[in-house]
């Protein structure tokens, strides 16, 4: 049996990787540093086997830092790169070991000062020079970025694409536009979806929201192309990773065997290329 995977973990060191974003009033629970071995304790406590760890901050030099990592417990690294810029050399600068251990890239596309960043030509180019790396790309957009990124992705059906937390669904106050934007991205064969960031929806008591979410994502995407996330430690603002990680298993209990095997290791297996 494969191992089990959470598709969407965090470490940061604050004294080289800033948070400015984190308040500490009413973030405290991750108002501090988290390393690896904070890492393999939420994976102990989740029944999880490894993780991908994903950027926090645009910054070449986070992406360095977390590919030197050197615990078996990480997967690998969805880093940063200068996607206005010559994405080849930027990867090539790398340490092959290094190198090795990066699975995928993201930008913080949601937080970009310019809303047409991902339609961008130059970042255009840098998407196709991903693919010819075999290096998937995170989206990770609000909801009402998720039609403009479906033009992107159709333009680029040679890369890989997963949308990050589902799409911002959380933060959504249209679920019928969220829907029908995913819906969007999901009929592009090249795109997979995250089922994380959700764990606020468990703490806030919105199960049956939860359920329709979950639903949704099954129905447009298949199981195939789902991979479990729990978002930590973002998820301790949450539900907490526990607590998550059961929430999901109960969501997808009625598949069959096969269908939770790919959303709990297959999915991100396959599209972070883990088993190479």
């Amino acid at each position: 049996m494969s191992r089990l995977i959470d598709g969407h973990v965090h470490l940061w060191n604050r004294a080289t990787d800033a948070q400015p974003w984190i308040d500490p009033v009413t973030m405290a629970a991750i108002d501090r540093d988290f390393a690896p071995a904070d890492l393999e304790r939420m994976l102990d406590s989740t029944g999880m086997e490894a993780a991908v760890i994903v950027q926090s901050t645009n910054s070449a030099a986070e992406t360095r830092r977390l590919l030197a990592h050197p615990s078996p417990r990480i997967a690998g690294v969805v880093g940063w790169a200068e996607l206005t810029a010559d994405v080849a050399e930027q990867l090539d600068e790398l340490d092959p070991e290094a190198r090795g251990r990066l699975v995928g890239i993201r930008h913080l596309v949601h937080l970009d000062p310019d809303p047409a960043w991902l339609q961008r030509p130059d970042v255009g180019t840098a998407l196709e020079q991903l693919g010819a790396r075999d290096l998937g790309f995170d989206l990770v957009v609000r909801w009402w970025q998720l039609p403009p990124a479906a033009a992107v992705v159709a333009a680029h059906p040679g890369v890989r694409f997963v949308v990050d937390h589902l799409g911002g669904i959380a933060e959504s106050d249209d679920d019928a536009g969220w829907e029908a934007g995913l819906r969007e991205l999901a009929a592009l064969p090249n795109t997979f979806a995250k089922i994380s960031g959700l764990a606020g929806l468990v703490s806030g008591g919105d199960r049956a929201r939860l359920r329709r979410v979950v639903d949704v994502a099954l129905d447009a995407f298949g199981p195939e192309r789902l991979m479990y996330g729990s978002d930590w430690p973002l998820a301790e603002l949450g539900a907490g990773p526990v607590a998550w990680r059961r929430a999901v298993d109960g969501l997808i209990g009625e598949l069959s065997p096969a269908e939770r095997q790919a959303i709990m290791s297959g999915t991100a297996s396959a599209f972070y290329g883990l088993g190479a």
